[in-house]
């Protein structure tokens, strides 16, 4: 009797192709969602964007971009937490079709930078700017991207280290 993989009839450029075709998709949907259910979104981007100024970083001489009143986005910052968590469990499922199409650990790995990227941000979203109760907080969610994006690269990192 033969062992059946799941996936094992297709090339690595089909598997990749649905996958890609896969993740898009949900990315999509997801947008969609997102401006269907919150139907100022659109106004809420506009104002913030055009809010735009120069802040001072607290306990610098340094000014960076930051809307003028970062504590009044709630909404945006909800719709934003929403797409990152959504994108981060939506990698997760990704992942699982990865191993069960037994995709190339490089592919895994990269998936697995993705999951902590959008979940790590998702949470210092929550954290730092739903929860905003002053404007330093702002920067201090900045600072904590970078973080996690590092964080993303070395778990990325670990995984092709850890196949050889």
């Amino acid at each position: 009797m033969s062992k059946h993989r799941f996936g094992h009839d297709l090339s690595e450029k089909k598997k990749e192709n649905l996958l890609s075709g896969i993740y898009v998709g949900s990315i999509l949907i997801t947008l969609a969602v997102i401006f269907i259910v919150q139907s100022s979104l659109w106004n809420q981007l506009v104002d913030f964007f055009t809010s735009m100024t120069l802040a001072p970083v607290p306990g610098t001489s340094v000014a960076l971009p930051a809307p003028s009143n970062p504590t009044a986005y709630f909404e945006l910052y909800m719709a934003v937490f929403e797409f990152t968590i959504t994108v981060g469990a939506i990698e997760v499922v990704v992942l699982i079709l990865r191993v069960l199409l037994d995709s190339p650990v490089q592919r895994k790995a990269e998936t697995i930078e993705n999951i902590v990227f959008w979940l790590g941000t998702s949470f210092l979203i929550i954290t730092y700017l739903v929860n905003m109760t002053i404007a330093g907080e702002w920067f201090v969610f900045w600072a904590g991207v970078i973080l996690i994006t590092g964080l993303a690269f070395l778990a990325r990192s670990f995984v092709l280290l850890a196949q050889r």
